[in-house]
C-alpha cells in the first residue's frame, strides 16, 4: 500500500520555516486522530496523550514517541504547560446504540467523561479543540449541556464552534462511517461547516469514493497464520482464523454482496434457528463486502461475520486484521501493540486517520493559516 509514506517520527522534525503546532490527545485510543493530524503535514506534533486501555496506550507511545498517561482521566493526568490543539473522543458506549446493555452507573460515568475533556480545555487554553463521538451524542442531553457551557462558561465562551456529522467516505476513507465532530476555535466569529468533501458526489473534485478493492485488492486471497507478529519495524496482520467446517459451508453459500438472507435461501439446513425464526432485520449480518464500494463500518469485532458485513468480497473467510486497518485508512507501517483481540478493539474504535486529516486541514485553515510562515 502506498497511500502513506512519512512516519510520525520523521514528521516531528518540522520542515524549514514551518512552526510546530502541539497537540494533546485525550481518550486517544491507538492514535487514529493524531495520525490524521500528522498526515495533514502542517506541523501538528503530539506532545501528550491520555488513554486508559493499556494496549492502546502502548500503541500510541510506540508510534508517536510522546508521553502517554496510561490510566483513567478522572485520576488527574499532569498536562504539559501548554498545547495549541486538544483533540479526542470521549468514550461513546454511553451514547451508542451498541451500548444499550450497560448498567445505569456505567452509562452515567461514560456519559460524563466529556466534562473532563472540557476541564483540560480550561487548563491548557488551546487555540482550538476537536471532540469526536458517535452521531447520537449530538442528539443527547449531554450535548445540549456542552453547547450551553460553550456559550456561558467564562473560559469556553471565547471559542467559535461548528459541529455536525461527517461520513468518512467523503474524505477518502474506503469505509462508510458516520462520526459526530465538533470543532472549536478561539476568537473565531463564525466557522463554515462542513469541511469540504474530497471524494464522492458532494466533492468539488468529482473523484469517486475509495473502494474496498482500492484498499485491499492487492492483498493475497489466502491469509497466513492465526496471530499477529512484530518483526522489527514490520508487523504481520494478514492472518486468519480457524473456522469450523460448518462455518466454511455457510461462507460458501453467500454470493458476492450477499448476507444471511442468501444463506437462509440457499442453505436453510445450515442456517442457525435464530436467523430462520427472524425473517427481517439488518442486511449486514453475515454479509460480504463489495469490491466496488466503500466497506461497511469496521467495528471492534470485525473478525466475527455474525456481527456484520465482514466477509471478504470473494474469498471464503472473514477480513484479516491487516485488511481492517486498510479499510480504516491506517498505513501498513503503523504498529499495534497487544493481543489480536486487543488490536481488533483498537482498530474498530479508532478514528479513521484520513477523516482525522480532513479535520486537521480544517483546523489549520481556520486557526493557524494566517500565523504560519510562508
Amino acid at each position: 500500500m502506498t497511500m502513506f509514506e512519512t512516519k510520525p517520527a520523521v514528521a516531528k522534525r518540522s520542515t524549514a520555516g514551518q512552526r510546530t503546532i502541539t497537540t494533546v490527545d485525550l481518550f486517544a485510543g491507538a492514535g487514529g486522530l493524531s495520525l490524521g493530524f500528522h498526515l495533514a503535514g502542517r506541523g501538528f506534533t503530539p506532545v501528550f496523550a491520555v488513554e486508559h486501555d493499556h494496549a492502546a496506550a502502548a500503541t500510541f507511545e510506540r508510534n508517536f514517541g510522546c508521553d502517554v498517561f496510561d490510566g483513567d482521566i478522572e485520576y488527574g493526568p499532569t498536562y504539559p504547560n501548554k498545547a495549541d490543539v486538544i483533540i479526542g473522543g470521549p468514550p461513546c458506549q454511553g451514547f451508542s446504540p451498541l451500548g444499550r446493555d450497560r448498567d445505569d452507573a456505567s452509562r452515567a460515568r461514560l456519559n460524563g467523561l466529556w466534562k473532563h475533556y472540557l476541564d483540560a480545555v480550561r487548563t491548557l487554553r488551546p487555540k482550538a479543540f476537536v471532540i469526536e463521538n458517535v452521531p447520537e451524542f449530538q442528539q443527547s442531553e449531554q450535548f445540549i449541556e456542552l453547547l450551553h457551557l460553550l456559550n456561558t462558561d467564562t473560559e469556553l465562551s471565547a471559542y467559535g464552534v461548528a459541529y455536525g456529522v461527517l461520513n468518512a467516505a467523503d474524505y477518502g476513507v474506503p469505509q462508510r462511517r458516520r462520526r459526530g465532530i465538533l470543532v472549536a476555535i478561539r476568537d473565531a466569529d463564525s466557522l463554515p461547516w462542513p469541511p469540504r468533501p474530497t471524494y464522492g458526489p458532494a466533492s468539488e473534485s468529482g473523484l469517486p469514493y475509495v473502494t474496498v478493492k482500492d484498499a485491499i485488492g492487492d492483498m493475497p486471497a489466502r491469509t497466513r497464520g492465526t496471530d499477529p507478529v512484530i518483526d522489527g519495524d514490520e508487523q504481520h496482520l494478514h492472518f486468519g482464523r480457524r473456522p469450523l467446517a460448518m462455518s466454511m459451508e455457510r461462507y460458501r453459500a453467500i454470493p458476492p454482496g450477499g448476507n444471511r438472507f442468501d444463506l437462509m435461501r440457499n442453505r436453510p439446513d445450515i442456517t442457525p434457528d435464530c436467523w430462520l425464526n427472524k425473517p427481517t432485520g439488518t442486511t449486514d449480518v453475515m454479509g460480504r463486502l463489495w469490491w466496488d464500494r466503500p466497506s461497511a463500518t469496521i467495528r471492534t469485532e470485525f473478525f466475527k461475520p455474525e456481527k456484520g458485513r465482514y466477509l471478504h468480497p470473494t474469498a471464503n473467510r472473514v477480513i484479516s486484521h491487516r485488511e481492517a486497518t486498510r479499510l480504516q485508512s491506517f498505513p501498513d507501517w503503523f504498529v499495534f501493540e497487544g493481543t489480536k483481540i486487543q488490536i481488533a478493539r483498537q482498530i474498530g474504535n479508532a478514528v479513521p486517520p484520513l477523516l482525522g486529516k480532513a479535520i486537521a486541514d480544517y483546523v489549520f485553515a481556520h486557526a493557524f493559516a494566517e500565523s504560519q510562515p510562508e
